[in-house]
């Protein structure tokens, strides 16, 4: 079964990396007053995870956010409000941390649903932390992120092409960060 949902073709993300213009904290900030205005306390948290989260890191024009709620499966209790507000349901992938994936057009987001203490949150907000505090990581990173998009773009590819062409870096950086954090041996 397919985790795509109906109209998902519809909302291709942008894959050109861009210079930081300041201006994604304001993006993330106007995306988590309109999930909280919708949700209230169903959205048990909300995080600015991603390249836009990391201060002056070039990224996609897309602001990631991970959404926390009790129960990602009851899609009955979130879903329907968050479409409300604009957002599109595109992936369900109920056996990978019951993830949801819905999306947002302005500013255009990437809205991940997990449940509480979900290893994928953690690992975001690491990675997100890890990126601001390591120059070099973070320089390391800035140029997988756009010999990818340039190779996805000149392929006609996708955001998953993307992941996948700068993944071995990503990959090496979690090592570097779990190993620093005393989580791998």
């Amino acid at each position: 079964m397919s985790p795509w949902l109906e109209g998902h073709h519809e909302w291709r993300s942008p894959l050109e990396v861009v210079e930081d213009d300041g201006q994604w904290p304001d993006r993330f900030a106007a995306v988590e007053r309109t999930i909280r205005g919708v949700l209230g306390d169903r959205a048990l948290d909300i995080h600015h995870v991603g390249s836009t989260a990391v201060p002056g890191l070039p990224a996609k024009l897309v602001v990631d956010v991970d959404l926390v709620v009790t129960d990602p499966t009851d899609e009955a209790s979130y879903v329907p409000d968050l479409v409300a507000a604009g957002f599109f349901h595109i992936l369900r992938e109920p056996w990978w941390h019951e993830h949801r994936l819905l999306k947002l057009r302005s500013p255009f987001t990437h809205l991940h649903v997990f449940g509480p203490e979900c290893p994928e949150v953690v690992r975001h907000t690491m990675f997100r932390d890890w990126l601001s505090d390591h120059d070099d990581d973070r320089a390391t990173y800035v140029a997988a992120k756009r010999d990818a998009s340039a190779a996805t773009r000149a392929a006609g590819g996708t955001g998953m092409d993307y992941n996948r062409v700068k993944e071995p870096v990503v990959r090496a950086i979690y090592d570097r960060m779990f190993r620093a954090h005393g989580l791998l041996d």
